[in-house]
């Protein structure tokens, strides 16, 4: 593939799209630590299951703005009025089903948050705090186990492919490919 500075980067960042090139480059793999952002992601990776992430991504701003900012203890309270707007807004992606769990799953990420002292700390348990360095897979053993936890927390669309991207975007598991200038400046680094 062609890039315009000459990088190489994984097969799945789209060239043509500015804005998902420096999300792979920014982004996608940096160890999170911060619930709003860990909240954030959360939701966005629910809101991509059975689509494309870059379509999500296009859609991140609009998102911020429907969801308060992924401010978690809103998002818990919305009520049916709220819950109209969003299935009204042409901003986001307005499935029903997915912006109804963005709600309950608010109330689970809460809940987990008071069970740990905080989300990161749930997440990051499951590695003793540790990068997964692993390419190629769409699950593990990791994504399945954490994947069965979330939903007897009460979480939907939480399936572990869907886990599976969530963690590669919010650091615990780093996928950049060999050929990626991201993985060849670690090795380096």
């Amino acid at each position: 593939m062609n890039w315009a500075d000459g990088k190489m980067r994984c097969c799945w960042a789209n060239p043509k799209n500015e804005r998902y090139i420096r999300y792979h480059d920014e982004e996608w793999g940096v160890p999170v630590h911060d619930d709003r952002k860990l909240f954030e992601m959360l939701i966005l990776e629910c809101f991509q299951a059975g689509l494309s992430w870059e379509c999500v991504l296009n859609k991140r701003d609009a998102f911020r703005e429907a969801f308060d900012g992924f401010d978690v203890e809103k998002v818990c309270v919305y009520k049916e009025e709220k819950l109209e707007a969003l299935r009204n807004d042409p901003g986001i992606i307005r499935n029903r089903l997915k912006i109804q769990a963005a709600v309950t799953n608010a109330q689970a990420f809460r809940e987990i948050q008071k069970e740990y002292g905080s989300f990161s700390e749930y997440l990051w348990h499951w590695t003793e705090g540790s990068v997964i360095r692993e390419t190629g897979k769409t699950s593990s053993e990791l994504s399945d186990a954490i994947s069965k936890d979330l939903k007897k927390h009460g979480m939907k669309f939480v399936g572990t492919t869907v886990v599976y991207a969530y963690l590669q975007a919010v650091g615990v598991i780093w996928s950049h490919e060999d050929e990626c200038f991201c993985r060849q400046e670690d090795e380096i680094g």
